[in-house]
């Protein structure tokens, strides 16, 4: 009867894994989530041989990193401010670009108790979670028309014991004809024929595109926002870093005021918002 074959070391493993073409720091994180381990135990253990069950779920895992799939999936969760989320291919993946218009939001609602705030298309629940861990004393409202994203959305509420009030329906459905302070939206903005969609293959398509400029759902919400908003209310939207020009005009045309742009991470104008 023929010996098992050994399994790899920590420091084989994780060769292995670069030689598929992952890299270095996802490796590492992988790995140590497969074992529990801080990654600064991998290199104090580099010689250590893996459980054979550890071997084998890190290199399918390796695999998949290495065909494109997003590592916040295999993982099932990514950090958006300060707050660690579940995620699923259902949802899109949290940018910490999206945390530009969280900071905008952050410095609109008061420390007063009552401020409405509306996050349209939610998705994970990130912007709406962030906005009411850091504002407890706001009334935070999330909208999907995915039911899927939707119950991501109200697991990650569930398990930061964060009471955003989550509703299933497609942009301004559900709210019917209630008001809010602040309206925020990241909605679908890329072209549908982008190139850039083929770095997405593993993200939902129907939150990524609108339309053959990207900019359906932005109208869409331009267009009704007014209607939702109090008077001085503010509507805030990311949109793609070449379309700051296109939101401002269609702002302007549905008649807010104090319009205006922030800056990513990256330089690039990626909010926009005016006052009603």
């Amino acid at each position: 009867m023929s010996e098992p074959l050994p399994t790899p070391t920590v420091a084989a493993a994780l060769q292995q894994a670069r030689q598929l073409g992952v890299d270095r720091l996802d490796a590492q994180i992988l790995l140590s989530t497969v074992l529990q381990r801080p990654r600064s135990w991998l290199l104090a253990h580099d010689q250590d041989a893996l459980p054979p069950e550890q071997a084998d779920q890190f290199m399918a895992w390796a695999q998949r990193r290495a065909q494109g799939e997003p590592l916040a999936y295999l993982l099932g969760d990514k950090e958006f401010y300060g707050l660690t989320l579940r995620v699923s291919p259902d949802v899109l993946i949290p940018r910490p670009d999206t945390e530009t218009l969280v900071d905008w939001a952050l410095e609109l609602i008061p420390t007063e108790p009552g401020f409405r705030v509306l996050d349209l298309g939610t998705g994970s629940g990130a912007i709406a979670l962030a906005l009411q861990h850091q504002r407890p004393q706001a009334r935070v409202t999330a909208v999907d028309a995915s039911p899927a994203a939707l119950a991501i959305a109200q697991a990650n509420a569930r398990q930061l014991a964060l009471p955003v009030d989550n509703l299933q329906g497609s942009w301004f459905e559900p709210v019917a004809a209630r008001q809010f302070d602040l309206i925020v939206s990241n909605p679908p903005y890329i072209a549908e024929n982008d190139h850039h969609l083929q770095a997405l293959a593993f993200e939902p398509k129907r939150a990524l595109t609108s339309g053959v400029d990207g900019l359906d759902d932005l109208r869409l919400i331009i267009s009704n926002a007014p209607s939702h908003l109090t008077a001085g209310g503010w509507l805030l939207m990311e949109h793609g870093h070449d379309q700051a020009a296109a939101v401002s005009l269609l702002l302007e045309a549905r008649g807010f005021s104090q319009i205006s742009t922030r800056h990513d991470l990256g330089g690039n104008p990626r909010c926009t918002g005016g006052k009603s």
